[in-house]
């Protein structure tokens, strides 16, 4: 009998592919190469401690910090949608 609910398999895949695409994201997003020494933003220097904490490094904090608020702001996608929407 159908009840109009959705069966836990396709919420459970739901969340996992959610989950997917942000580990996904943030796979591309990882710095790669050799650090730089200023900022290919604003072109201030990168303290000798960011780029040896964090290989790769491009930007500088203050250009980091704008960059992670706009992609999060700009992730506003949720697949999972409202759970009584999962429901139906």
């Amino acid at each position: 009998m159908a009840s109009g609910w959705a069966n836990d398999g396709a919420v459970q895949d739901q969340i996992d592919s959610t989950v997917e695409d942000a580990v996904a994201r943030a796979r591309r997003d990882l710095p790669k190469g050799e650090s730089l020494k200023e900022c290919e933003e604003c072109g201030e220097p990168i303290p000798d401690a960011r780029r040896k904490a964090i290989p790769g490094v491009r930007l500088c904090v203050n250009c980091q910090q704008k960059k992670d608020l706009k992609n999060q702001a700009n992730s506003g996608y949720n697949r999972r949608g409202s759970k009584e929407s999962q429901l139906r």
